[in-house]
Order: structure tokens, then sequence, then C-alpha cells
């Protein structure tokens, strides 16, 4: 028998899968080549509490994640940034994002941050369409900036 979508706290023994998932998501994103850093880095990383992760798995196998870490607004005080919010392609419109989103709200919430941030590219109709159904603002006129190291 088929075991229902778990979401939990992501392990080290998860970022194989993780890392698999962000490969996809770049590909979906027309940027297969983005993806620079490592396996060995996202192990590193993680044991350093640099980031942190929930993963939706379905019989024991890891279908989606978000990929998360805390900030700061100057302007609200405590905030979470996502990062990365992927759920493997066929597994796409079977309410394992809204799971995933939902834990994750949770997870704020706990934390008492004040603010969630996160970045849409302006092509991806249906995740707008998530985030609008979710009641998130989707702000217009910031540019994003960046400096690659």
């Amino acid at each position: 028998m088929e075991k229902e979508i778990r979401i939990r706290k992501a392990e080290k023994k998860d970022l194989l899968a993780i890392y698999n998932l962000v490969k996809e998501l770049a590909v979906y994103e027309n940027e297969p080549d983005a993806v620079t850093a490592t396996l060995e880095d996202y192990q590193k990383d993680f044991s350093d509490r640099v980031f942190q992760s929930i993963v939706a798995e379905k019989n024991e196998e890891v279908i989606g994640m978000m990929l998360y870490f805390m900030a700061y607004s100057t302007w609200k005080g405590k905030m979470m940034y996502l990062d990365d919010f992927v759920v493997n392609e066929k597994y796409r419109r079977h309410g394992v994002g809204q799971k995933l989103y939902d834990a994750f709200l949770d997870i704020c919430e706990k934390e008492k941050v004040k603010l969630v941030k996160w970045q849409v590219l302006d092509w991806n109709k249906p995740a707008i369409k998530f985030y609008e159904k979710n009641n998130t603002t989707i702000e217009k006129g910031w540019l994003n900036v960046k400096k690659i190291m």
C-alpha cells in the first residue's frame, strides 16, 4: 500500500535528494548550468547551519523540499528567507507544494518571524498562481541585485 506524503525537517542523509531537486529546478528555470555549489558545499553548510530545509517524502523518497535561512529586515525585524521551493515534476499539482508551504509557515510562526521573503520568476505562472492563492504579496518595482563572488 502506498504511503501518504510526509513533511519533515531535512537531515544530512537528504542532502543528495535536495541537491538533485535544486538541479531539477535550475533546468525548469532554463538555467541548467547555474548550480555551481557542490554536494560537498551543501553538506558543510548544512552542518554549519547556514541553511535549513524541510522535505516532502512519499514511500521514503524525497519528492519535494524547501530550503531557507534566517535573515533580518531592518524595517520589520526577524525574517525568514525562502531560497528554493521545488516539488519533483511528477508530483506537482497533487498538493505536495501546499503541504510544504503550510509546514514552512508553521516553522516561521514558531520562530516568531515578522516577514517571510522569496523570489519568483515573472514567467512562472503556476508558481505565481499558487502564491496568489495563498494570499501573498507579489511586489512590483523592486529589482534584484547581486554580486557573484
